[in-house]
């Protein structure tokens, strides 16, 4: 059953949020189905153009505590953002629901086959043309500019007037990886507190501001970051910016907000003991990364998040909102010389240097078997093998080979031979994950139980075989008109996609024209490169998670 809210201000409702993941736990029925949208809520900015609407799934209105289901709450691995590449989620392909996708879409395989083959022609042909035509457009139409306030905030802008909107995202960095150990959750009751009060505005006044502002205000956090943006109407944008300069500056941590927010994370906690697909990410956090930070749950424990107080909150604050650690990007109708003064405005009274607890890099601990025994149906499976670094010179010819083992959906060696050729999964992927401290490449799949081992062997058949032999220049070819083409669709389809786009390519420090510059990386690489970064990360021993019923022989392909 898919899950609904309706927020209430004394005793009337003022928001429903429909068909998005929460903090619960458990991921709803189906998320998002195709050529269907969420009702939006009120607030809600720019009708303009389906981008724009669609941006808000990164946080509805200003709940953004709602947001994410136990991919993103448990798994340490899968919703991580290759920075620049992909916004929001992994480099991945072939199936976009992560966890929740094993057991979403059992009933209706063969008629999602059935379509999916009959559509991918045009699907195809659309496409093509669009990735011919959507780089150079971008190229010519967006035009970054590096902007520096008088009290040195720096942040990349894009102007465009074309809908009367301003987006801002930022991000400091630190995260849940600054929980200490015992207060697990701190970071992530944190952010959904930041609207709940601040400076002399209470829960109830702040709301009625921002929605008098006609804004939408959400904060997030990471394992590495915490997260803040918000949209605005560009006429309204005074009320906007002081409203958020509260927030960033004054967040007020009452307690009757803090106990009401701790509770549904609480619920959250008390579901997810019970599901089998958080319990399981729990377990292969834990395997892979032992007591690194990685390897804690987002939300905390009930006992942990039992002991955090608004000391422990305003703690975490100071330490992490500082200026030495903040990245900006702002996108929209706004020019440079007055977002000079926002900035100063929001960020210019921060301390200049962040207090962090250091967090030590660690490589996967790779070679293990972990089941997760459930009695299901169908059958999840993870693989992990190492990955690469952002900054590694072998980072792009890595990319292109994981595109053609499992990003790329329906011509994937993947999707082609365990789907395609077999019907033995509705979705399966691989995804080359970046973060901080940690890098890896995940298959993902889920099947019948019946045919577990054997899809899990043609998995490792198919890796294998990309390992000695490596791609064809075809495939090669293929996959790099792709990737150049289908960036602009992923990335910049919208102000606040192109406004995240821009602040992770500040935090991987890739320059203000990285996207001029992406193109000649890309078509730089080599037949041999990738098939000496497929030899390189697919002939190590994998971590193998199998969640369901005990798989015999699981460990070995």
């Amino acid at each position: 059953m898919t899950d609904h809210l309706t927020l209430m201000r004394a005793g009337q409702p003022v928001r429903q949020l429909a068909s998005f993941h929460t903090r619960s736990g458990r991921c709803p029925s189906l998320t998002i189905d195709a050529g269907s949208a969420p009702h939006l809520p009120a607030g809600i900015l720019s009708p303009y153009s389906d981008g724009e609407r669609g941006a808000i799934i990164d946080g509805f209105a200003n709940h953004q505590r709602w947001e994410n289901g136990a991919e993103t709450t448990a798994s340490p691995l899968l919703p991580v953002t290759i920075r620049g590449e992909v916004p929001g989620r992994a480099m991945g392909g072939g199936s976009d629901f992560d966890n929740c996708s094993s057991r979403t879409h059992v009933g209706s395989q063969n008629l999602s086959e059935a379509v999916a083959r009959a559509v991918t022609p045009l699907i195809t042909l659309l496409l093509s043309i669009l990735f011919l035509i959507l780089p150079a457009f971008t190229a010519r139409a967006m035009d970054i500019q590096s902007v520096t306030s008088p009290k040195g905030i720096t942040a990349w802008l894009v102007e465009d007037y074309s809908v009367p909107v301003v987006a801002i995202r930022f991000v400091f960095g630190g995260g849940s990886t600054q929980d200490p150990v015992g207060k697990e959750g701190l970071a992530n009751l944190m952010t959904g507190l930041f609207d709940e009060g601040a400076g002399p505005l209470d829960s109830e006044d702040f709301q009625i501001k921002l929605d008098d502002a006609g804004a939408e205000m959400s904060f997030d956090e990471s394992r590495d970051g915490i997260y803040g943006s918000m949209r605005m109407l560009a006429e309204q944008r005074d009320q906007a910016f002081d409203l958020l300069r509260l927030a960033v500056n004054e967040p007020r941590f009452d307690q009757l907000p803090i106990d009401r927010i701790r509770s549904q994370i609480l619920f959250g906690i008390i579901a997810g003991e019970n599901d089998p697909d958080t319990v399981a990410q729990n377990k292969w956090a834990r395997a892979l990364y032992g007591d690194h930070p990685y390897s804690r749950s987002d939300q905390g424990t009930r006992q942990s998040i039992a002991t955090i107080t608004p000391d422990d909150l305003k703690a975490l604050h100071r330490a992490v909102f500082a200026r030495g650690g903040l990245h900006v990007a702002v996108v929209g109708a706004i020019d440079a010389e007055t977002l000079k003064k926002k900035l100063d405005m929001v960020f210019g009274d921060l301390p200049q240097t962040q207090a962090l607890r250091p967090v030590a890099d660690i490589d996967p601990k790779l070679a293990q078997h972990v089941e997760v025994d459930y009695d299901l149906p169908q059958t999840s499976l993870q693989l992990a093998y190492p990955g690469v670094k952002r900054k590694a010179a072998d980072f792009f010819p890595a990319v292109l080979m994981n595109e053609i083992l499992g990003g790329g959906t329906f011509t994937s060696r993947l999707f082609q031979e365990v789907r395609e050729k077999r019907g033995l999964a509705y979705s399966v992927n691989s995804s080359l994950i970046n973060q901080d401290h940690a890098n890896a490449l995940i298959v993902s799949t889920g099947t019948r139980s019946d045919r577990a081992a054997e899809t899990l062997g043609i998995v490792r058949d198919v890796v294998k075989q990309l390992a000695e032999q490596g791609p064809t220049e075809a495939e090669l070819a293929a996959t790099k008109k792709y990737m150049i083409g289908a960036y602009a669709i992923n990335n910049l389809d919208s102000s606040s996609a192109i406004a995240s786009t821009l602040v992770e390519l500040q935090l991987d420090d890739l320059g203000i024209d990285y996207m001029q510059r992406r193109a000649g990386y890309i078509n730089a690489v080599t037949l041999d490169q990738v098939k000496a970064a497929a030899k390189k990360l697919l002939t190590t021993e994998p971590t193998i998670m199998v969640i369901g019923p005990k798989l015999a022989g699981a460990g070995k392909g």
